[in-house]
């Protein structure tokens, strides 16, 4: 993951994924808003499994990138048996991949087996895989001092905002905001890790002061003063900032197109209307039966031998 394929093809995948789910949970909300239940994957037309196969197969192609593929030596142990310094960040990128394949690959086993608690386990397995994914970038083997130190703390929010409203998932199933939110982290954490690929590993876009050296066999970002890394670091910001409003207006966008193209014209309307006739029919129910139960308590007092005028007295 420490170079700018390890970077832009992971995003990629993310930002499909995470479109791919938007798309899916915006659809599937304009269509039955009121029996909406959230999903944590969402089956193909002709391969019910192809998300999750899809999920594996790139889990298992970066597992073997940074383990085998990438190193010098097609493998990532030292003579001795141990692991190198050099390749402690492989392992912490390869324990990421690892858990989002489990994740696929357990969700297709429970979703055979049809399991009671299949959507709750999926989402506790998506959770976990977001979890290793904060826990990896939160204690990386990488400088978290320099430029992409700040670039891998920006990212980290929108690994806590995925994990997040994947656990939120398993007790607020009808919750389509959290699932809207969910996806749209899933989208964004694609979007970043693009944008961290370009400006960390193509030297024509590295800020002013800062240059790309080799430490060790990775290339790493360094800047000249303390001035240029306060420069670049918050150029960093300001990208975050850009691509928060950027993928808002583009989410919210998509919404509205989707549910001005699935929803039938005058749904929400007479959707609205109609909850308020609901609602005047529940309270005159409840007018009608306190009524009932008045008449019933008078016409039994009166069986005992009260009269009304005792009563009201």
């Amino acid at each position: 993951m420490g170079s700018f394929l390890g970077h832009v093809l992971p995003g990629i995948a993310f930002f499909i994924l995470g479109l791919w789910h938007l798309f899916n949970h915006t659809k599937l909300y304009s269509l039955q808003s009121n029996s909406y239940i959230s999903s944590p994957w969402f089956p193909a037309t002709k391969l019910r499994y192809l998300e999750l196969y899809l999920i594996m197969l790139g889990s298992s192609i970066s597992i073997s990138m940074e383990l085998f593929i990438g190193p010098e030596k097609h493998q990532p142990f030292d003579v001795d048996g141990t692991i190198p310094s050099n390749h402690l960040r492989n392992f912490e990128h390869s324990l990421i991949s690892m858990s989002f394949f489990v994740y696929a690959t357990f969700a297709v086993l429970l979703d055979r087996i049809s399991a009671r608690a299949q959507r709750g386990l999926t989402h506790i397995l998506g959770a976990a895989a977001f979890g290793q994914q904060l826990l990896m970038f939160h204690l990386h083997s990488t400088d978290h001092a320099g430029l992409e130190g700040q670039y891998h703390l920006l990212l980290q929010t929108v690994v806590v905002v995925s994990l997040t409203t994947t656990l939120m998932g398993i007790g607020l199933p009808k919750s389509f905001l959290v699932s809207f939110v969910r996806s749209l982290s899933i989208l964004s954490q694609g979007a970043w890790f693009v944008i961290m690929g370009f400006m960390l590993w193509i030297p024509g876009l590295i800020p002013k002061g800062c240059l790309l050296y080799n430490d060790d066999g990775h290339k790493i970002v360094r800047c000249s003063s303390e001035e240029a890394l306060h420069r670049a670091k918050s150029l960093a910001n300001i990208q975050f900032g850009w691509l928060v409003i950027g993928i808002t207006i583009f989410a919210v966008t998509l919404y509205l197109g989707l549910v001005e193209k699935h929803s039938k014209g005058g749904e929400y309307s007479s959707v609205l209307s109609k909850e308020f006739e609901e609602t005047r029919e529940e309270s005159s129910d409840c007018e009608s039966l306190g009524k009932n139960r008045v008449e019933d308590t008078k016409s039994l007092l009166v069986e005992r031998g009260f009269t009304p005028f005792d009563m009201e007295r």
